[in-house]
This record gives structure tokens, C-alpha cells and sequence, in this order.
């Protein structure tokens, strides 16, 4: 039984302001893959899924002249460090148990190493999966998050990936109870 749904998430104002900004039809197709992903590395489908589909609640756009300037927003973004902290407030405040809201945000956070100095980082199976999930929607300039899709069409296809990941949800519990 999970806590919170990503139709519940999908509905909160925060959600509506902040995901669409960056790109609902982006958001939602991460979030499919990360469900695919998550077959292939034994991660629980419900954090992987949740995980993709807030990864970018905490974009800023950045102008100059009133336009958007890809290269300035590549040169400042922490996009990854603000998001993990609205994703994380949004969970707890949506009832999301407080261990897999931790889990989540983390990923969210590690998601992408933009904002952080040269390195390799060690990253847990359930970080790949955001990380990597994340990429394979990217299109080059940033244009993955001007993809639009409808309120009705964004609803459906959430509502259809909350029932596979319960259906998957349960094949996964009975794999680790054993």
C-alpha cells in the first residue's frame, strides 16, 4: 500500500506550478521510463517513478532580454538542490512516510551533476535510474521541457502509471520477502 499516489502529487498546486513550468510532458515521460528502469535494477517502483516525475520541481527559468537563455540557466542551475527540498516538503505535507521522502529527494537531488565540482559520485541504484531516465527524455537546447501536453491527457496517462506500479508493487514486496 503506498502513501501517496502520483495522481495525488499530479493534483497539488505546488505540483501544477512548479512541474508545469518545467515541463509536465517531460516529467511524465521520465517517469515511465523510470518504472521501465526499475524492473531492470530491483528498485521499488513507487520511489523511482515519484522520484522521475518531481526531478525538476526545482527549475528556475533564466532570461536575458526577455528571452531564455539555455546558457545562462547551464552556467547557474541548482535546480537539482531547490528541488529536492520542495519535492521533499511536498511528500511529508502530502502524507509520503518520511524515510521514502528522504530516498526521493535525494535522488532528485543527485539526478544530475550540473551544479557540482568535477567528480564521480557513487551513486545508489534508485539515484541512477532518476539520472539516467532523465536522459533518455532530454533533447538538445533544453527543448524536452517546452513539450506540452493537456490537463486531461497528463491526467490519464498518471492515473494509468499509478495502476502499473501498483500491479508492479506487488510482484516487487513478494520478490522481497523472500
Amino acid at each position: 500500500m503506498r502513501d501517496v499516489t502520483l495522481r495525488s502529487i499530479f493534483e497539488h498546486r505546488i505540483t501544477q506550478k512548479y512541474v508545469k513550468r518545467a515541463g509536465m510532458s517531460h516529467a511524465i515521460a521520465v517517469a515511465y521510463h523510470a518504472f521501465n528502469l526499475s524492473k531492470e535494477y530491483r528498485v521499488n517502483p513507487d520511489l523511482a517513478t515519484k522520484a522521475a516525475f518531481l526531478h525538476d520541481i526545482g527549475h528556475y527559468t533564466w532570461y536575458r532580454d526577455g528571452k531564455w537563455d539555455y546558457e545562462l540557466y547551464k552556467k547557474n542551475d541548482i535546480h537539482a538542490i531547490k528541488g529536492a527540498e520542495r519535492a521533499h516538503k511536498l511528500l511529508i505535507r502530502l502524507g509520503e512516510h518520511p524515510e521514502k521522502a528522504k530516498k526521493i529527494a535525494l535522488a532528485i537531488l543527485l539526478h544530475t551533476d550540473s551544479y557540482l565540482p568535477k567528480g564521480e559520485l557513487d551513486l545508489e541504484p534508485l539515484q541512477k535510474i532518476v539520472a539516467r531516465a532523465d536522459e533518455m527524455d532530454e533533447e538538445p537546447g533544453g527543448n524536452h521541457h517546452y513539450r506540452t501536453i493537456d490537463d486531461e491527457k497528463a491526467r490519464s496517462r498518471i492515473s494509468k502509471l499509478d495502476q502499473k506500479i501498483d500491479e508492479e508493487l506487488h510482484q516487487y514486496n513478494e520478490i522481497a520477502n523472500h
